[in-house]
């Protein structure tokens, strides 16, 4: 198992500090470099439509095939505001009960993924955020953007190579998330 820590079936677990989160996602080569060159989301992105951002790396590298499939070849970690990010979840309506109508946040639990993709015993957080939730994201609570293709190329060099120990080691770290805390104040 990845964690030390026992997990729980449905727990946000995530790399951050006291002002910031990080999510990943994965995108084409022109949106990657026009978001890391501007140090955020800038056209082609287009901020308003559905994007989904995910706290757990390897879920992340689940869904891009460690940045192999199409359109998804660049994975960036994107810093965000915890308050964005808590804002989110707690707004967000579960995909499973979406019907007629197209909420800003949307949440889905799936299942973890281990180094070899497959499926773990907990579920993983994807939040999809639209409209208004989306230009926030965009506009206010992005506060850096990194390419980390790199990192997943090496990760994933090791996984193939069996050398698990090592993947392991060049993971981002990882742990449970508290939601609702009080947000220290923003510094001038």
């Amino acid at each position: 198992m990845i964690h030390a820590v026992p997990m729980e079936y449905k727990e946000i677990r995530a790399d951050y500090d006291d002002r910031h989160i990080t999510v990943y996602q994965a995108y084409n080569p022109a949106i990657a470099d026009a978001a890391v060159a501007a140090g955020k989301f800038v056209p082609p992105f287009r901020a308003g439509r559905m994007t989904w951002i995910k706290p757990s790396f390897l879920w992340m590298v689940y869904r891009c095939g460690w940045a192999r499939k199409p359109d998804q070849e660049r994975v960036l970690a994107v810093r965000i505001t915890r308050e964005g990010f808590d804002r989110a979840v707690r707004s967000a309506v579960p995909s499973s009960e979406v019907g007629k109508g197209k909420p800003d946040v949307r949440v889905q639990w799936d299942p973890e993924r281990g180094l070899h993709h497959e499926a773990l015993d907990h579920r993983s957080i994807q939040i999809g955020l639209a409209g208004r939730a989306s230009e926030r994201y965009v506009e206010e609570w992005t506060a850096g953007i990194t390419d980390i293709t790199p990192l997943v190329h090496e990760i994933h060099g090791h996984v193939l190579a069996r050398d698990l120990d090592q993947a392991r080691r060049l993971l981002p770290p990882e742990r449970p998330y508290p939601l609702d805390r009080p947000h220290p104040p923003e510094r001038p």
